[in-house]
């Protein structure tokens, strides 16, 4: 039977490619235009733990650990009071009054960055200094400052995709465990969790992409330190000290400055290819835990 022309599925397919092209072009672009960067530095470039454009010196470790240290910290922070808050509006939450308090959560996403940001600066980091005093911190803008900034803005996200994935266990399930007897809090851990981890997987995996991609919020809070490479990996010296994040780097001034200079824009390009294939990654893993399982 031959199809029918449809405008829809032309359209859809068009657009979709489209996108798909711009994502390819993206990663070719610079990936040509950091090129520069990785004939100097080779796999350095990395691993190398200082940055000195002026001496030609490009190590991007210390802005890839400030990336992974406040992402994975803001994601700790953020999934117990996201899955939490998810668990109690779907399984305990009237449908209506369920609605409210999931858009009341969600309208903080629609808040910009640069707010949280000035929020950051005008309260978070002197919270955060005055925790860190046993510690005796410099200052309040660290990279735990950042990764509390971030949890608050990554909570919808997670609570938003945790709810719709505990919400796509079947109600029929539900009320054959509440006939065996089973409670709400019991329905909740034994059916509803068990059968929802590919989604809350997914909803972390976002959250966590979302978190790495965050530029402005982060970039007042941090300190913007460079070369803050740390004695000891599995310490608090890293949350604690100012940093530099690859996104924090890319909205500084130096982007302006490396323009016109080949080796310096290519490094600077490498950060951003860097960055994508980051996310990328974790964007494509939280696709493939999303997908329905089949048997």
């Amino acid at each position: 039977m031959q199809r029918r022309f449809s405008f829809t599925r032309l359209f859809s397919y068009s657009f979709s490619a489209l996108a798909a092209g711009t994502v390819v072009a993206m990663f070719v672009l610079l990936i040509l235009q950091s090129l520069p960067v990785w004939q100097h530095e080779g796999l350095s470039f990395l691993t190398g733990t200082k940055w000195f454009y002026r001496q030609q010196q490009f190590g991007a470790a210390p802005m890839i650990l400030g990336t992974m240290i406040t992402a994975f910290t803001a994601l700790l922070l953020a999934a117990p009071l996201g899955i939490g808050a998810a668990i109690f509006t779907s399984e305990f939450l009237h449908p209506r009054l369920r609605l409210t308090v999931k858009v009341v959560i969600e309208l903080l996403a629609g808040v910009p960055s640069v707010i949280y940001g000035l929020l950051g600066v005008l309260f978070l980091r002197n919270w955060i200094y005055d925790l860190l005093t046993p510690f005796d911190p410099l200052s309040g803008d660290t990279l735990l400052t950042g990764a509390v900034l971030l949890a608050v803005m990554i909570l919808p996200t997670v609570m938003t995709l945790a709810d719709d994935a505990l919400r796509g266990v079947p109600v029929i399930q539900r009320h054959a465990a509440r006939g065996l007897g089973l409670n709400s809090s019991e329905v909740a851990l034994h059916i509803a969790l068990p059968q929802s981890v590919r989604g809350l997987l997914a909803a972390l995996l976002l959250a966590l992409g979302r978190a790495l991609g965050e530029a402005i919020a982060v970039f007042l809070v941090v300190g913007r330190q460079d070369n803050q490479w740390p004695y000891r990996l599995l310490s608090m010296q890293p949350l604690i000290q100012s940093g530099q994040t690859i996104t924090t780097k890319l909205a500084s001034s130096e982007t302006n400055i490396a323009y016109g200079y080949p080796l310096h824009w290519a490094a600077i390009c490498g950060l951003a290819l860097v960055l994508m294939v980051m996310v990328a990654g974790i964007t494509l893993i939280s696709a493939s835990f999303s997908r329905r399982h089949v048997p």
